[in-house]
């Protein structure tokens, strides 16, 4: 069979699916450096792509298949050694990087064993117990001011590969530590708040500029700022909302807003690489529908508008790319043939629209951490996704794919499983947002960056 002959026949097998379908219910982290140069768009060398395989699944079987894996990720994946100084630690992705956790990752475990509890995957009692002691963990290891380390060693919780303490890394472990300590509350709540209060959300700031530093390495000092729209909201929202050492409207204020559009769509608040998990995370554990700043941001409305560009764009590629097409879209920071990459996005990018790179890879969950903002969209990716079986494993979908160069991931990333998760858990039924919008400090946060209902 020809290449267009199979690729025809995998988007006739998710015709199939879609006319069967209810309608729906309702990083590594990059350090980024605005000078770089224009990244090149590289152009595929097409190869024929592998036929799709026929399956029966029906998207709420996908969805739910996905949400299971995922949360085995987390769960299993988790150092369980007792007595060990580094006990709950999550690595950071897998079979790869044997040994290493990451901060983020353990993020998103801690709310993911809220979904598995939500699920019935474990019990309540289960539950409670790893995130209780994956607390004790944390209040155990080394940081800076309460920040911490991006990469640690999974059973010593020391600092691995010389490893920045990270700004971006830490607000996403305290996301998952306060989801834990506002779902049990008790001893659990007691420990995550001492977490947060600890942070010195000050000292991460650079005071000339109001903006937030990304890295601090002991042997040099801060590194890069976050002046540019991109996935930090979360930060802002825990630095507003401490009773400790809360900072003011400033940080929030100050980062560049750039304004773009994708062709015939609406402008958008872009990021600089184009990525789309960057309109993704903070979404995850703080709902922004119905709420804009003083500036008239609705970041909600904002992520609709990018994910829009996002499958516009790769819809306008179908010709080019063996990969990309209406149903495979989504770019974002992931795996690559050529290793992990953080410049995969898609345009508006940078000021002048050419930051973002393009080899043809797609990640899942791209489209999939934006359910909640185009479901019609993301669910036809899912279906579409789930038709070749060496995008599939045991944790889920593996972490992206490359039909130009006939390639796979090996690996599961802990950020992007963890993105995948929680997104379809509140596109099911607000389950992550019913718990973190209930955490006084995110509320005031939100109030006090004057992020409001409208």
């Amino acid at each position: 069979m020809s290449p267009v002959n199979r690729r025809i026949a995998a988007v006739a097998i998710l015709v199939l699916f879609l006319s069967g379908c209810a309608a729906p219910a309702a990083a590594t982290q990059v350090i980024v450096d605005p000078t770089l140069t224009s990244m090149p768009v590289a152009t595929a060398t097409l190869i024929p792509a592998p036929a799709a395989t026929e399956t029966p699944a029906s998207i709420d079987e996908i969805i739910e298949w996905e949400m299971k894996g995922s949360f085995d990720f987390f769960w299993e994946r988790a150092n369980t050694d007792e007595g060990s100084p580094g006990y709950g630690l999550i690595r950071d992705r897998y079979p790869g990087s044997e040994g290493i956790a990451s901060t983020a990752s353990v993020g998103f475990g801690l709310t993911a064993f809220l979904v598995g509890i939500e699920k019935g995957y474990i019990t309540y009692d289960q539950g409670l117990d790893r995130a209780n002691r994956t607390l004790d963990t944390l209040l155990a290891m080394e940081r800076e001011e309460g920040f911490y380390y991006h990469f640690v060693d999974m059973q010593t919780g020391k600092r691995a590969w010389n490893s920045e303490i990270s700004s971006i890394d830490t607000a996403i472990l305290l996301m998952g530590v306060l989801s834990v300590g506002e779902y049990f509350g008790g001893e659990v709540e007691v420990k995550a708040q001492q977490i947060y209060d600890a942070v010195n959300w000050p000292w991460f700031i650079d005071p000339d500029r109001n903006m937030f530093h990304m890295a601090y390495f002991p042997e040099k000092g801060f590194e890069g700022y976050w002046d540019f729209y991109a996935e930090q909201l979360m930060l802002y929202v825990l630095a507003a909302g401490s009773d400790t050492h809360p900072t003011d409207q400033m940080p929030y204020y100050v980062f560049t807003r750039h304004s773009a559009k994708y062709g015939d769509g609406q402008p958008f608040i872009h990021s600089w690489f184009g990525s789309l998990f960057t309109h993704q995370f903070s979404h995850a554990w703080i709902d922004f529908r119905g709420r804009s700043d003083k500036k008239d941001a609705n970041w909600f409305d904002n992520s609709v508008e990018a994910s829009l560009a996002q499958v516009n764009f790769a819809t306008n590629m179908d010709e080019k790319y063996t990969t990309l097409g209406p149903d495979a879209w989504g770019l974002t920071a992931c795996d690559g043939p050529d290793g992990y990459n953080g410049l995969y996005g898609a345009p508006p990018s940078g000021f002048d629209n050419k930051q973002h790179f393009i080899d043809d890879t797609v990640p899942p969950a791209g489209a999939i951490g934006s359910i909640i903002f185009v479901p019609e969209q993301a669910q036809r990716a899912m279906l579409y996704y789930y038709s070749f079986e060496d995008l599939k494993g045991p944790y889920g979908f593996k972490d992206a794919f490359n039909l130009s160069r006939d390639w796979y991931a090996s690996d599961v990333i802990g950020i992007d499983k963890g993105i995948s998760l929680l997104m379809l858990a509140n596109y099911q039924s607000d389950m992550i947002y019913r718990i973190t919008m209930e955490n006084k400090n995110l509320l005031q946060g939100l109030e006090r960056l004057q992020i409001i209902e409208n």
